[in-house]
């Protein structure tokens, strides 16, 4: 059976002093976005994917729904027109990478960049729902909050990389 983790305090801490109305979801261990969606009973578009990645030398935080997956092209153009500064290559880093830089256990990632000091780019697709859930570097919690506070608190970018992938959502039993 999987260890449970307690949800990040320095998390919570951020969001109190934010003073950003959210709530703390606790569930079962899970590792991705989709197991969030289907422990949780959520829509695929309502839970938010959070990838690190590199683009030429610099680091990014990129959010989009979990039944998206990336278009490194678009999203290399997206960063393009955010830096002002042309990228060549986009890529995932590996994990330890991931755990040097966020200090953080693999997998354990938040979506909020502000903790990292990592900008955000957030895929416009999310804005179809009011609110979404978000990761919180915890495997047994999860912060749901409105779209528009979060793009607010965390200066987000906004870009059209995403591309809906054909999923189809397991019920729970």
């Amino acid at each position: 059976m999987a260890k449970t983790t307690k949800f990040p305090q320095k998390l919570a801490k951020y969001l109190e002093k934010a003073g950003i109305k959210h709530n703390i979801l606790e569930h079962k261990t899970v590792y991705t976005a989709y197991d969030t969606a289907v422990t949780m009973g959520r829509k695929l578009n309502e839970v938010v994917k959070t990838l690190l990645v590199a683009a030429d030398k610099d680091y990014y935080l990129v959010l989009l729904p979990a039944d998206h997956n990336l278009d490194f092209k678009k999203l290399a153009r997206d960063i393009s027109k955010i830096a002002g500064k042309k990228v060549k290559t986009v890529k995932i880093p590996g994990e330890a990478v991931m755990e040097k830089l966020l200090k953080v256990k693999a997998g354990a990632m938040s979506a909020f960049g502000g903790l990292h000091k990592l900008p955000i780019v957030l895929e416009k697709n999310l804005l179809k729902t009011k609110k979404a859930v978000f990761a919180s570097g915890s495997f047994n919690h999860s912060v749901e909050i409105g779209i528009k506070d979060f793009i607010k608190l965390e200066n987000a970018a906004l870009g059209s990389f995403g591309v809906k992938k054909k999923l189809v959502l397991v019920k729970k039993k």
